[in-house]
């Protein structure tokens, strides 16, 4: 079965590489597995080496800035020099970064574990989700999707894994955890090299006309970027102090927080799948309007329920919020075609970057004014979403 592409010309584009696409979405599983396990022993390691709120979002900070600093430069670089056969890399400063916070006995050792995590998550994403777009045969939306829903299922997987095994096992169990980054690494050997004979049987060159004017392009990739900045934020309250709300809020351990915060992980995981798929069939604006509005109502009851509608609320706000990111990757790519590696680069840096920045600055208002004043006041960031409205329309100025 073969596949129409509307932005490499005329040439039919081969059949969707489902394996690859798979091997893809499992690997980025594994990375942000690894990226997880960070957060999920937050309340160890906030035990172990006394650590306060601030420490703990300068821990995300240095993580996620790392990754935000590197990845928009990687993406460029790759759009002019694609290099497939770099995947491994990442994931092998991933592994480094995972046996430092298994074995740290220094505050400064866990930042520079949480660094080279970031590291291999810069690596990996832009050349990553170019392999998914070489490989999706046109379904660039469901492909987009089932690249993100491994990342997600991964971040969800983490407080699991944390409760189950780290836990009580204590902080040296991660270590086991890089025997699954190696076999990772592994298997982004074999993807690289399908990359690089995908991309060197394919002599055309891709059409990076714009489809619309320069100023428009320029608004809407401004106003994506602020509807990732109002995601993200949100994302990194829920990631980074979500554990430490249930704890206070409702007097539960560790292992019953974690699974509180395994609801929200899970629920963004289905909800990425879900906003690919539907953004192919209805276009991938009604999805960001849908899922950056829609989430409102939900996030302002969020601070204000019981025990049991905390975790129903958990589910729904992720499921929600996450469908918009793989319709806002997919929309900023059609409208810089061309531009793959510079576009994953930027929304999943950005998407670093600011949750980073967010963490910080959330850990010192915890610790100034409680943390569930942070939930009351991130519970109004949806409200962003009104500026969709400024996004161009579907058929509106093409070819202008």
């Amino acid at each position: 079965m073969r596949a129409e592409t509307s932005t490499a010309g005329p040439a039919a584009a081969p059949g969707t590489a489902w394996c690859i696409l798979t091997a893809i979405s499992l690997c980025h599983m594994i990375n942000d597995v690894m990226q997880s396990m960070l957060a999920a022993i937050y309340p160890l390691l906030r035990i172990e080496f006394a650590l306060s709120y601030a420490q703990i979002g300068v821990m995300t900070f240095a993580f996620q800035v790392t990754a935000s600093l590197l990845q928009p430069l990687i993406g460029m670089a790759t759009d002019r020099h694609p290099q497939p056969r770099s995947l491994p890399f990442g994931m092998a400063s991933t592994f480094c970064g995972v046996l430092l916070l298994a074995f740290a006995h220094r505050y400064e050792m866990l930042l520079l574990g949480a660094m080279l995590i970031g590291v291999g998550s810069a690596v990996f994403h832009p050349e990553s989700s170019r392999v998914a777009r070489l490989a999706s045969g046109g379904r660039f939306g469901t492909a987009q999707s089932l690249f993100q829903m491994g990342g997600n299922f991964g971040q969800s997987l983490g407080p699991l894994l944390a409760a189950f095994i780290v836990v009580p096992l204590g902080r040296p169990a991660v270590a086991w955890f890089a025997v699954v980054a190696a076999l990772g690494a592994a298997l982004l050997w074999h993807v690289g090299a399908w990359a690089e004979g995908r991309r060197r049987a394919t002599t055309m060159r891709a059409d990076t006309t714009l489809r619309h004017p320069r100023g428009i392009v320029f608004r809407a990739i401004a106003v994506l970027a602020i509807l990732t900045f109002t995601k993200n934020i949100y994302t990194a309250s829920m990631s980074s102090y979500f554990t430490f709300f249930t704890i206070e809020k409702f007097g539960l351990g560790t292992q019953g927080a974690q699974i509180m915060l395994f609801l929200f992980l899970g629920g963004m995981a289905g909800g990425v799948i879900l906003g690919g798929i539907v953004g192919d069939r209805i276009g991938p604006l009604r999805v960001i309007w849908f899922s950056i509005l829609g989430v409102l109502p939900f996030t302002l009851l969020l601070p204000h329920v019981g025990l049991a509608a905390t975790g129903a609320l958990a589910v729904v706000i992720g499921l929600i919020l996450a469908s918009a990111f793989p319709a806002i990757v997919v929309f900023a790519q059609e409208l810089v075609p061309g531009r793959t590696g510079t576009i994953a680069g930027l929304f999943f840096g950005f998407s670093f970057g600011m949750g980073g920045i967010a963490a910080a600055a959330l850990g010192v208002l915890a610790d100034a004014r409680g943390i569930e004043t942070v939930f009351v006041l991130c519970s109004f960031l949806p409200v962003l979403g009104i500026l969709t409205i400024l996004l161009p329309r579907p058929g509106r100025l093409i070819g202008g």
